[in-house]
């Protein structure tokens, strides 16, 4: 994962380029707003970092200010750089996401996704499973990205699935704690009973992340050389087009993701030569709820508001309420084999 200053080319960042005296201005900036750090959170503000959440917020400062002390007080609260495999080994082992052993042709980490292997009805688990992989995916990221692809198989997929809880909330985690993360999204093969499920679930993402967004078939030929273009079709999964047929084995993922987890341990653990003061800063402000598209235009950084919990109930939505109890030995066993 880069953390050293960012550059014109802001890491293989789209677009959103300025010149770097400005960018180095309102980093500087931002660096005011945010106030003294010191340890993981001095660390996880790298320069490219700081660019990421401006960039999120149009480069407006004190936005991305309000929205990068959000998520310093959430990584406060909720430790995601603690999680380990051992803590959502049991959420990972029909493979529904896991980080692929191939990069696409730019050399970013390649997440994925297969809805049909849902095998668990916890909200909390999903999204701390969810957590886990986004970091793992950052951590592996080679100097020269900042972003990675998501390859989402909808092979098998039905709508019972999918739940506006568990989308609402990753969506909100994703957009308002890992700004500008996401290169590309492919689904693969989505079906028409989708349709309905994603005009209800776009408007949970800002415009610039429903971009990203691409519906991909098997049957296209316009498909075929976008991931022809996208991936080495040797290396990708036969789900997708590509050429490996191997199923996806969770002990030698487990194996993977234990070997991460020491890399991972060995990243938070790096001495903190960014840090401006033994003091951590104090973050007041908690996560906003709102799409990004509907950010306020408010400049008081201490402004409150109503916030989705990442603790939240584990009452079942109507589309989970259809799904059949998942506690069951025989039940895991049998989507196992549906996974593969």
């Amino acid at each position: 994962m880069s953390t050293g200053s960012t550059k014109a080319t802001l890491n293989g960042f789209e677009n959103s380029l300025r010149p770097e005296e400005e960018q180095n201005k309102q980093i500087n900036e931002m660096r005011k707003l945010i106030g003294p750090l010191s340890g993981k959170l001095a660390l996880y503000c790298s320069d490219a970092s700081i660019s990421r959440y401006l960039m999120a917020r149009s480069w407006n400062v004190k936005k991305a200010a309000k929205m990068l002390k959000a998520t310093l007080k959430w990584r406060s609260e909720y430790k995601p750089d603690e999680i380990r495999w051992d803590n959502v080994a049991s959420e990972a082992e029909t493979g529904k996401i896991y980080r692929s052993n191939y990069t696409d042709k730019q050399g970013r980490t390649v997440l994925v996704m297969r809805p049909r292997c849902q095998n668990t009805k916890s909200v909390k688990g999903q999204i701390k499973y969810l957590v886990y992989c986004m970091e793992n995916a950052v951590v592996n990221l080679p100097e020269d990205q900042e972003q990675m692809v998501w390859l989402i198989d909808f092979h098998g997929f039905n709508l019972s699935h999918i739940s506006i809880k568990v989308t609402k909330e990753t969506a909100h985690v994703l957009q308002e704690h890992y700004p500008e993360r996401l290169g590309i999204a492919i689904l693969y093969d989505a079906p028409k009973i989708f349709e309905p499920f994603w005009k209800v679930a776009k408007p949970f993402l800002d415009p610039k992340t429903a971009s990203k967004v691409n519906f991909v078939y098997s049957d296209d030929p316009n498909s075929k050389k976008i991931m022809e273009e996208l991936f080495d079709m040797r290396l990708l999964e036969s789900a997708f087009g590509g050429d490996d047929k191997a199923d996806f084995d969770i002990n030698k993922y487990a194996e993977r993701m234990r070997e991460d987890d020491k890399k991972l341990s060995s990243f938070w653990e790096k001495d903190d030569t960014s840090a401006l003061s033994a003091q951590p800063t104090v973050v007041t402000t908690e996560p906003s709820l709102e799409p990004t598209n509907s950010e306020s235009d408010s400049d008081a950084l201490d402004v409150k508001v109503d916030k989705l919990s990442l603790d939240v109930d584990e009452e079942e939505s109507p589309i989970e309420e259809t799904l059949p109890g998942t506690d069951s030995t025989n039940e895991n066993a049998d989507r196992l084999k549906q996974c593969n």
